[in-house]
């Protein structure tokens, strides 16, 4: 099943239990599907790398806010972010564990051969591509960087 598919499925499941705080969500999650798809040129149905693409900017987005609405001190509106959040975070994949990250990279530079920080481009290049979804980042970058350092 496609992520559109589960994502309609959820919104009526959702609409039957007057759930309005999941419901903005998932309606967030198909605009989103909906404008890439529509997007100049682009085919029917997304890849599920678009499709992983398009849900770990969203999470990443409301991280930001949520963040910044931290910093702020303003509770009610970090409290939406965080529920939008969460519930973006049911379609990605789970997330890598601090050592099953480190592992996964030791792998990937040893397998690239990188020696120093002056590899640290060619080794982001790889992680970046085998762990989408699975890790955000700035923590890859930051795992990279300490164990070519």
């Amino acid at each position: 099943m496609s992520l559109k598919q589960s994502v309609e499925s959820e919104i009526k499941k959702a609409m039957l239990a007057k759930d309005k705080d999941r419901l903005r969500a998932l309606r967030a999650i198909k605009s989103l599907i909906m404008l890439e798809e529509t997007k100049g040129g682009a085919s029917e149905s997304l890849s599920e790398e678009d499709e992983l693409k398009l849900l770990t900017k969203a999470a990443k987005q409301r991280r930001d806010s949520a963040d910044i609405y931290q910093q702020q001190n303003r509770e009610d509106l970090l409290a939406v972010e965080l529920a939008e959040l969460e519930i973006i975070s049911e379609f990605l994949p789970k997330q890598l564990s601090e050592e099953e990250l480190e592992a996964e990279l030791k792998k990937i530079i040893a397998e690239s051969g990188a020696e120093g920080l002056k590899d640290m481009g060619k080794v982001m290049g790889l992680a970046t591509k085998a762990l989408a979804g699975k890790a955000d980042g700035k923590a890859i970058s930051m795992k990279v960087k300490s164990l070519l350092a």
